[in-house]
């Protein structure tokens, strides 16, 4: 369960979390606010609004909203009893629980709200394509996603109606991690959204917003959240798209955001591939003709994903690599945890994963965790 009590953050995250529940009030206008206040954020909180609002650096609109309230901290209350009703968690940018590859972006929210449990650190592919593909595209979007999955890769998408969520369910498919990042507030899904969410709850996958309690989805949520559903991830990956398709920003952001950004071609009288052609045509990006592609995108080589038993390289291992390899799977597991489950020394052991590293078949990720591929 979810510890969203009052008591459970600092004063400088209750100013945040009430000021990001003011409508209008984004990532840029925040960081310009938080200059502003030369104790922090928290000592505007600590002060009547009244005293600050008219010299603050921020828009009519939230200026306004924020002139009906003496004080801050109620809207934090507020916010976090919403929380505790829908049984959201909150992730601050630093904690363990917001995506290290989306604080790395210009724009990233301050915090998300979420649903779900947040699994270890890997690599993750943005999967993502149209509402509505040409008949037929769906299963395979669902097995192309299931067999990225199967590599060991997160995948990310939008929980949209279409091929984001046929990705969704290969992931499922494979028992990988899947997350989705929605384009309205965690309380206020859609039907199929409502519908979708005790599958990833079940599952281990996790539902994202960066909107506070209460904001339902528009025509300008969706596009600012595919920069999160990039932003989240190691590549993205246009599976299906036409000309109109929303997908397109979210390869529109992976560019910005310096990702690789990949697009299946598609028959050129197709006109639900039009998009994906129209970015193979502008350089925009690279053609993907296969899973190992998108393996070999987040930093996992295709050969890693052979058996080991039935890979001539195996039989070269040395006995301590063959021991330690037992004791991983494929949820990364730190250097202290092989060490217990394992009966090497400590320099054995960092010898045994550096020669399973270097011949494919462990990928260290950041904080020295290790996961069998």
């Amino acid at each position: 369960m979810v510890d969203v009590t009052a008591n459970s953050y600092t004063a400088e995250q209750h100013a945040l979390l009430a000021l990001w529940s003011v409508p209008g009030l984004g990532p840029r206008t925040l960081e310009r606010l938080r200059s502003f206040a030369r104790g922090g954020l928290a000592s505007l909180a600590s002060c009547p609004v009244r005293d600050w609002l008219a010299e603050a650096p921020l828009p009519p609109p939230v200026r306004r909203r924020l002139a009906g309230f003496s004080a801050l901290e109620p809207l934090a209350t507020q916010l976090l009893e919403r929380c505790a009703r829908a049984g959201m968690g909150l992730a601050f940018q630093g904690q363990p629980a917001y995506p290290a590859r989306l604080a790395e972006t210009d724009d990233a929210p301050p915090l998300l709200f979420y649903r779900g449990q947040i699994g270890p650190p890997r690599r993750r592919a943005a999967l993502v394509g149209s509402r509505h593909p040409d008949q037929g595209f769906l299963p395979f979007a669902r097995t192309f996603a299931r067999q990225v999955a199967e590599g060991g890769v997160g995948v990310v998408s939008g929980a949209a109606a279409g091929v984001d969520r046929a990705c969704h369910w290969g992931a499922m498919d494979a028992g990988g991690e899947t997350w989705a990042f929605l384009g309205s507030a965690l309380d206020e899904l859609d039907p199929a959204q409502a519908r979708l969410l005790p599958h990833f709850l079940a599952r281990g996958g996790v539902f994202f917003s960066e909107l506070p309690p209460g904001v339902r989805a528009s025509t300008t949520t969706f596009p600012r959240r595919n920069r999160l559903i990039a932003g989240a991830s190691d590549a993205v990956v246009v599976l299906r798209a036409g000309v109109g398709s929303g997908s397109l920003y979210t390869a529109e952001a992976g560019r910005a955001q310096g990702r690789p950004v990949f697009a299946l071609p598609g028959d050129v009288l197709n006109e639900a591939a039009a998009g994906c052609n129209a970015l193979l045509r502008d350089g925009h990006a690279r053609a993907c003709l296969s899973v190992e592609e998108v393996w070999r995108a987040v930093g996992i080589l295709p050969h890693r994903h052979v058996p080991p038993a039935e890979g001539s390289s195996w039989e070269e291992l040395s006995v301590e690599a063959r021991g330690a390899y037992q004791v991983l799977n494929r949820v990364p597991k730190s250097f202290d945890e092989v060490l217990a489950g394992s009966q090497l020394s400590p320099a054995a052991l960092t010898s045994a994963l550096v020669e399973l590293e270097l011949s494919g078949f462990v990928i260290q990720h950041p904080g020295r965790l290790f996961e069998r591929v």
